[in-house]
């Protein structure tokens, strides 16, 4: 009788190893382990993970490299809209989850498997990003959770694990991290004490710089082309060198708290020098070179994609249209702009574009104006006071009753 073929978000860590052994060896089931990398793991941890599935009693083991597709249809949107999750956090894990969820529900379809395993526990988001990608994108396939269905403790996915042979350091460290192309979150610890913020330790990376340094990003139609003046055709290669800038500094450290999926509050730590640096900078040159109304509704808009994202609403059609939208308005999103780094912040000093709406060719601001004379402004401000001189006006004469 043939195996039935399993599909197992591979990571690498307890629960998806504990995942690997127990489908193959007591459930009889052909273990195909699948890493979906956006941006996070280096090529000694691929490497890594690869002996680890096959030890553990995989099938098969494929890395699923999504980066390209996670800055394409992802990142580059996040940028555009200057996504912030409660003006904080750059949706790091969010977005990622989705992406990797994406890559495996393919595979799954590829190979003709009959289930899908994830490592998630029933604490959290990530079990829902993945549960919905895999409904959506592969309906019919079976959902396995070990983890969560049977409410594991680590300790019993270890001694399961040793008992069967395999070793590895599963030792629980005080913080877990995921690490990514747009930033690394950071969970545990003081994290879970709303009274408390996180200590110097619990970051990867650390302030190796004291003076200040002038950092200059040059966009085209929205997107970063270019660092300190080094042109760059891979925007994902320009945000990995911001990145190696702006961490030297310690910058783009911070916690968020918000709502999760599922009902209660979270808080999240988290590192992300260049999401922070480029997005605010985006956003001062958008300033310059939009009007008006496409910056409120951009604000918007931009606002709810990024729920959309947190929520494993991606696929949801209204994120095309969304996404349609932000593209459209970054046309004239093109110049650079000047950023000043120092120890652990940063300052968005100015900008430059041919763009700018700002230019002194229309007029200074609060000096001189060329467009129009004094008196055009007394006659401007009497018909835009119009409308509230006549509700003032019933206003008086109601309460004169």
């Amino acid at each position: 009788m043939e195996k039935k073929k399993v599909v197992v978000a591979f990571s690498g860590g307890l629960d998806t190893s504990y995942t690997v052994m127990y489908l193959a060896k007591e459930k009889g089931y052909e273990v195909y382990a699948a890493c979906a990398n956006t941006g996070g793991f280096s090529a000694e941890q691929l490497k890594q993970n690869e002996e680890n599935a096959y030890k553990l009693g995989a099938k098969e083991y494929v890395t699923l490299d999504v980066t390209r597709e996670y800055y394409d249809k992802s990142i580059r949107y996040m940028v555009y809209g200057n996504v912030l999750r409660n003006n904080c956090y750059p949706i790091s894990v969010s977005s990622e989850r989705i992406f990797q969820a994406m890559a495996i529900a393919r595979y799954a379809n590829e190979i003709g498997a009959s289930a899908i395993a994830h490592g998630s526990t029933g604490a959290g988001n990530d079990q829902i990003r993945f549960d919905m990608t895999f409904l959506v994108m592969a309906p019919g396939v079976e959902i396995i959770t070990l983890t969560r269905d049977g409410n594991l403790t680590r300790q019993e996915e270890v001694d399961y694990l040793n008992k069967n042979g395999y070793f590895a350091d599963f030792t629980k460290l005080k913080y877990s991290y995921n690490v990514g192309l747009w930033g690394t979150s950071i969970c545990g610890g003081e994290i879970l004490d709303s009274t408390q913020g996180l200590p110097e330790c619990a970051y990867l990376k650390h302030a190796t710089k004291e003076g200040p340094e002038l950092l200059k990003l040059g966009f085209e139609k929205g997107e970063l082309k270019s660092v300190n003046g080094k042109k760059y055709e891979d925007p994902i290669e320009a945000i990995q060198v911001v990145e190696e800038i702006g961490a030297a500094y310690g910058i783009g450290r911070d916690c968020h708290v918000g709502d999760t999926i599922i009902g209660i509050k979270g808080r999240v730590g988290f590192e992300a020098a260049a999401p922070l640096i480029i997005i605010k900078a985006h956003h001062l040159l958008e300033k310059h070179v939009l009007t008006k109304n496409q910056l409120n509704w951009k604000d918007q808009l931009s606002n709810y994609y990024g729920q959309l994202m947190h929520e494993a609403q991606y696929l949801e059609p209204l994120s095309r249209d969304i996404e349609a939208f932000l593209e459209s308005t970054q046309n004239t999103v093109t110049g650079s702009v000047q950023v000043q780094l120092m120890p652990y912040h940063f300052s968005v000093l100015g900008c430059e574009s041919k763009y700018d709406m700002m230019s002194s060719k229309f007029g200074d601001y609060g000096e001189k104006n060329k467009s129009f004379s004094g008196r055009d402004i007394v006659g401007f401000t009497k018909v835009l006071a119009n409308p509230l001189k006549i509700f003032y006006s019933l206003q008086d004469n109601k309460d004169n009753e």
